[in-house]
């Protein structure tokens, strides 16, 4: 009886290998396009394609199955009108229309979706979340195989190389680790920053126990000087992608609005998640779900930052602090239960992490009032930057403070389950 499973894994597999090679080459097609608007208004635009030399997804898992983000790429055959491809991801631009600024003006941000490159003719749609987070068809453009505009040339040609090698990219996660603010004499401490960042990153659990799901790569490409920019103290640095601190001016969120920049250099790559290594002490950093991930390489809490922020852009993870100045008003709606796995308005609770907890454990659950119980899953108020209405599964967390160090259950599940959805 147990060779039947084995069996129906090895026929799915196959399956899919064939599904993958009937529908699409080994490289990637990049569609990049302008996304436009205030709060409450969006609109898109198409900017260009590009076909980039690396696929580094799955071949098997073309379909999400989390329908994690606040946006959804659905790529479908044309001819038989097949879904063959879906992700879900989250943007700088969705991030900013929380902010008191998009109340008051519009403004303009490219953004990019990658998807393996189409041996057909296909129609690329985008979705995003409305305000109850049910999904909206917002665009679509069909692409024609034939169409000898997509530009073939890979832009900001870079040496690649790796470090930590598991196997082929098609069944592995592929981080590609991209240097800001290293200069062409700092290439070397760059590589040792990635050895480190591979050191820190399988310190912590569930990782430690996944390095073979993993390939991590570098790409080596330097800056015109040295560090980034803080606008804040008029200090700005020539930099390969212009990332800097006081992004929608906080303080410590590190990111560029330089999205086509970003993605030409980790082009250079096969990559199923981007991490930028910014050549700073300062403490910052920021991460968004299937976009990129950033954070600094010389501060006293850098391995920290860096899982904290991985556990956003890989996991979907929500932030489960709300006692923190954040730029952001109205970001979850407490009438919807939020798409990221780690927080819930008890909406619908049944879907999150109440298989975790424990039979008599009330939800919600007070506060702890002894270290045993500091551990305990349950339903704690508080979290997504909101104090009340919104709820984390652990009083602390590697998603809340650095204080214990280690993720709680919820979230390791989650990390657990996109690591075998991309390594299956």
């Amino acid at each position: 009886m147990k060779r039947i499973p084995l069996i129906f894994l090895i026929l799915f597999s196959i399956s899919s290998f064939a599904q993958f090679e009937s529908n699409f080459i080994d490289k990637s097609l990049r569609l990049d396009y302008f996304h436009t608007g205030d709060k409450t208004n969006d609109i898109y635009s198409f900017d260009e394609l590009f076909e980039e030399p690396f696929w580094g997804g799955s071949n098997v898992n073309l379909i999400d199955t989390f329908e994690y983000g606040n946006y959804y790429v659905q790529v479908f055959d044309v001819e038989s009108n097949k879904l063959i491809y879906s992700r879900g991801y989250s943007s700088l631009f969705g991030e900013w229309q929380t902010t008191n600024e998009s109340k008051e003006i519009w403004r303009t941000m490219s953004e990019t979706v990658v998807i393996p490159f189409p041996k057909k003719d296909a129609r690329i749609e985008l979705l995003a979340r409305n305000w109850d987070n049910v999904f909206e068809k917002k665009f679509e453009y069909v692409f024609k195989t034939e169409n000898y505009f997509t530009n073939h040339e890979t832009q900001n040609k870079y040496p690649n190389f790796s470090f930590h090698k598991s196997g082929d990219p098609a069944v592995k996660i592929d981080v590609v680790i991209i240097p800001e603010g290293y200069s062409a004499d700092e290439m070397g401490k760059f590589v040792e920053d990635c050895k480190k960042f591979t050191s820190d990153m399988f310190a912590y659990f569930p990782y430690s126990e996944n390095k073979d799901k993993f390939n991590i790569w570098g790409i080596m490409a330097p800056s015109q000087e040295s560090g980034v920019d803080i606008p804040a103290d008029g200090i700005w640095k020539n930099t390969v992608m212009n990332f800097g601190y006081y992004t929608f001016d906080s303080e410590r969120y590190l990111m560029t609005f330089d999205n086509k920049s970003v993605r030409d250099v980790a082009a250079n790559a096969p990559y199923d998640q981007i991490y930028v290594l910014v050549n700073s002490d300062k403490y910052g950093g920021g991460a968004i779900y299937n976009y990129y991930n950033v954070s600094v390489n010389s501060n006293a809490k850098s391995a920290a930052i860096l899982i904290h922020e991985f556990g956003h852009g890989f996991a979907g993870l929500a932030d489960e602090y709300f006692d923190s100045s954040t730029s952001y008003s109205d970001f979850y709606n407490l009438n919807a239960e939020p798409w990221e796995p780690n927080i819930t308005t008890l909406v619908d609770f049944e879907n999150k992490w109440k298989h975790l907890i424990k039979k008599h454990t009330p939800i919600p659950t007070p506060n702890p009032k002894t270290d045993k119980q500091m551990d305990e899953v349950g339903v704690f108020e508080g979290g997504g930057y909101v104090a009340k209405g919104v709820y984390r599964p652990r009083y602390d967390c590697m998603m809340k403070t650095f204080n214990g160090d280690t993720f709680c259950p919820a979230c390791v599940e989650a990390i657990q389950e996109m690591i075998d959805f991309y390594s299956e």
